[in-house]
């Protein structure tokens, strides 16, 4: 999810004390390598399976899971993204934002077990949003999700299959996610916004 999501969990603090990281590099890349064989052990393999990130950080990390998914396996997994920018429930309270790129791989999802990546789960919303973007696109065997950080505070019944690292934290607290590709590091830090 980007740092202007509504539900974002990824804002810059305001104020308050200074970000910590929670995770470093080594530690996403131990995650994501963890996560990569949960979803060869559950899917019996990897024969099957698409991985679809949601912009922004979803995308790479959904591409770092794939490449660990083909080093596993020995076979390269679909990979693509999945824009939900036309599908947020707070696109009338928010300004206008460009659309990023949908890009389904291969034959598509029709009977395919999709994973969905993204960096941080929080609300739900934008999980709720992806949902409803794959419906218009297919019709997949099953859906998975895999997250980089669950922060908790969900708003929806939705849960993560797939979780890098459980922080319990407060409404005031901020998950900040850099990633590398975008950030030019890799590190989750928790800060304190004003109350």
């Amino acid at each position: 999810m980007s740092s202007m999501d509504a539900d974002s969990s990824t804002q810059h603090p305001q104020g308050g004390a200074p970000a910590r990281p929670v995770l470093e590099a080594p530690d996403i890349a131990r995650v994501l390598t963890r996560i990569a064989h949960e979803i060869v052990e559950r899917a019996k393999g990897a024969g099957d399976v698409t991985i679809l990130g949601i912009p922004t950080r979803g995308v790479f990390l959904a591409r770092r899971i794939a490449a660990k998914l083909e080093e596993i396996s020995g076979r390269a997994v679909p990979v693509g993204s999945l824009d939900i920018t036309m599908y947020r429930d707070d696109l009338r309270m928010r300004p206008a934002r460009a659309l990023a790129r949908t890009d389904i791989p291969g034959d598509g999802i029709d009977g395919r077990l999709v994973v969905l990546v993204d960096d941080v789960l929080f609300s739900g919303r934008t999980i709720r949003a992806a949902l409803d973007a794959l419906g218009d696109i297919g019709r997949p065997r099953a859906v998975q999700l895999a997250v980089l950080v669950d922060r908790g505070h969900r708003e929806l019944p939705i849960r993560a299959d797939y979780v890098g690292k459980n922080l319990p934290t407060s409404l005031r607290e901020t998950v900040k996610v850099q990633l590398s590709e975008m950030d030019g590091r890799d590190t989750v830090l928790l800060g304190t916004g004003e109350g």
